[in-house]
C-alpha cells in the first residue's frame, strides 16, 4: 500500500473509486483500467473502507484488504489507499468534502458500478455527492436496466452527458453524470468470498 495521503497537483483530476474491496477482484482493475482511458484521469485512487454502513456483515481486516489490493491493482497511475480511515470518515460524502479540503484545487470524479447507483438513492446525503462531484457510473454485469431506471437515475436525468462526452468529466461543474458501456468482467467479491476462496 502507497502509506500516508497520496500526491495530487492543483488541476490534476483525480477518480475515486470506494468500497470493502474484501476482496479486490479483476472486475475492480478491469472498471478502473477503462476510467483512467474513458474519462481522461490523470489518478485513480483506491478507497478502501474501513466499513460499508449499509452491509451488516463486517469485511475482513483492512490489512488483510488493503496487502490482496496492492497484489491485483499494478498501475503507475493507481493509488490503493486507506485515505477513510485516515480521515476518520465514514460516508462517501464526507470523504468527498474532506478530500476536497485537504486537496484545493484538485478535480475529483466519483467511479463506481451500476450496481451501486441502482441504490444509490439510501447512502447518506446522497444528493450532495452530486452537487460536489461529477460521477461516472461504470457497467456490471446485470445492473444497467437497474440502475438506469434508479431514482438517482431518474432524478438527475437531465444532468447526463453521453459516454462520447465523457472524457473531459472531470473538468465539467457538477451536477453532472455519465453511464459508461464496456467490456464486462463479471468477478465479484460476493462470489469470491462463496467459494471459501476467501475466508
Amino acid at each position: 500500500m502507497q502509506g500516508g495521503f497520496p500526491f495530487a497537483r492543483a488541476g490534476q483530476v483525480v477518480g475515486l473509486l470506494g468500497g470493502s474491496f474484501d476482496p479486490a477482484h479483476h472486475g475492480h482493475v478491469h472498471i478502473t483500467r477503462e476510467a483512467l482511458k474513458r474519462l481522461g484521469l490523470d489518478h485513480v485512487w483506491w478507497l478502501v473502507s474501513p466499513g460499508n454502513p449499509l452491509k451488516a456483515r463486517g469485511p475482513a481486516t483492512m490489512e488483510r484488504r488493503l496487502a490482496r489490493a496492492c497484489q491485483i491493482m499494478r498501475h503507475p497511475r493507481v493509488k490503493v489507499t486507506d485515505l477513510e480511515a485516515r480521515l476518520g470518515t465514514r460516508f462517501t460524502a464526507q470523504t468527498i468534502a474532506a478530500l476536497q479540503a485537504r486537496y484545493p484545487g484538485v478535480r475529483f470524479v466519483w467511479l463506481m458500478g451500476a450496481d451501486n447507483l441502482a441504490t444509490f438513492h439510501h447512502w447518506e446525503n446522497w444528493r450532495d455527492i452530486l452537487a460536489r462531484v461529477p460521477v461516472a457510473v461504470l457497467a456490471r454485469p446485470g445492473d444497467r436496466i437497474a440502475a438506469r431506471t434508479s431514482p438517482a437515475a431518474t432524478i438527475f436525468r437531465a444532468d447526463r452527458i453521453t459516454t462520447q462526452a465523457a472524457h473531459g468529466i472531470g473538468r465539467r461543474a457538477p451536477p453532472v453524470w455519465t453511464f459508461l458501456n464496456m467490456p464486462m468482467d463479471d468477478a465479484s467479491s460476493t462470489e469470491i468470498r462463496a467459494t471459501g476462496a476467501w475466508s
